[in-house]
């Protein structure tokens, strides 16, 4: 029962997609992302789960429940997270590489996909570090939120938006493999539901913000930078997964 609401509660902001107008009009070429109160729900309740299972009993014995369940059924460890975190975010690069063009252009969207990294990236840090919450697996204190998941929806988010013009499935692929990331994550025993939850929405939210917050940052940073090139690319280093970010003006 437990995995079944798991389910349905990180699917909650595939669906949402769902709802919008995925025809293409006149407002296709506005570049501008608007910002809509609507569009706060989902990451707002996703992060305030996580954030009151820092204290709640019942959603803590969720949190043991979910792992029990998970552990029940299966206790071979996927390392498949490690890399599909990073898969909806290179999709963007990698279909605008085969000619299928999104909203913005190279430099507009890497100014994008760095602002929402960094929004992302610093509020996963602080938030582990003040919270000191011990991992399922017992392997460290540094749990709450996951930093997987948040990566996975982030990158989601920001494939939803670069291509809900051309096609809303595009999106919709995004989300079931950042949902697919979030279950991984509890699966390996490396977070709580509540980690999940709470990254989904750290990662949603952080690229809403970057769309919201781009015109006016490459009006101030940009505006007389024509030519940038930049390169993203996952790195492991033998211990740890990362995203790398090289900008060149």
């Amino acid at each position: 029962m437990n995995k079944i609401i798991i389910v349905l509660f990180l699917l909650l902001s595939v669906f949402k997609v769902r709802g919008q107008n995925t025809s293409i009009d006149s407002t296709k070429n506005k570049k501008n992302t608007p910002f809509k109160y609507k569009s706060l729900i989902i990451p707002t309740a996703l992060i305030g789960y996580g954030v009151v299972g820092l204290k709640s009993r019942t959603l803590k014995d969720i949190n043991t429940s979910t792992k029990n369940e998970f552990r029940d059924h299966d206790d071979r460890k996927l390392n498949i997270d490690d890399f599909s975190q990073y898969s909806p975010l290179l999709s963007v690069y990698a279909l605008n590489a085969m000619g299928i063009k999104g909203k913005h252009n190279f430099k507009d969207r890497t100014i994008v996909l760095a602002t929402a990294y960094l929004i992302m990236g610093s509020s996963v840090n602080i938030l582990k570090k003040t919270t000191n919450i011990t991992r399922p697996d017992g392997s460290s204190t540094n749990s709450f939120p996951s930093g997987h998941t948040a990566t996975a929806f982030m990158g989601a988010e920001f494939l939803y938006q670069e291509y809900k013009d051309v096609s809303v499935w595009y999106g919709i692929t995004g989300y079931v493999v950042a949902a697919g990331t979030g279950l991984f994550r509890l699966h390996n025993e490396r977070h709580w539901l509540t980690d999940v939850a709470t990254g989904a929405g750290i990662g949603i939210l952080s690229t809403k913000m970057a769309y919201w917050m781009q015109p006016l940052i490459k009006k101030t940073f940009f505006k007389d930078r024509e030519k940038t090139n930049a390169i993203v690319m996952p790195f492991y280093n033998g211990r740890e997964y990362g995203l790398g970010l090289s900008l060149k003006f």
